[in-house]
């Protein structure tokens, strides 16, 4: 039982792998903000799947408070039906805004 304790003591203190901590929005975040930002009224779910984008990035955006979300109901094919379209927020703007500027800043 000792020598079980003895290896496990020091697989234990074995160094874990530094974390590298991203800076600014990933690429996918990043087009998609994009897309918000040049959409003044925004952008509905189905064209930012059409282009790509996953659900889960969608709700990722909304929670970081980066772009909003709302229903509205449309009229499509004589059929009422409701979507959801997604704005590019104050913050999402200031996210953009500062990815610009650390990418300048990288490239002098």
């Amino acid at each position: 039982m000792v020598s079980y304790q003895l290896r496990f003591t020091t697989t234990a203190h074995t160094m874990p792998a530094p974390h590298r901590r991203r800076h600014g929005p990933r690429p996918d975040r990043r087009r998609a903000l994009e897309l918000l930002a040049a959409s003044p009224d925004g952008c509905t779910e189905a064209l930012m799947f059409a282009n790509g984008f996953t659900a889960e990035l969608l709700i990722e955006l909304v929670r970081a408070e980066l772009a909003s979300a709302h229903a509205e109901r449309m009229v499509a094919d004589g059929k009422m039906t409701e979507v959801a379209r997604m704005k590019l927020s104050e913050a999402g703007w200031q996210a953009l805004a500062d990815d610009a500027i650390n990418v300048r800043a990288k490239s002098t």
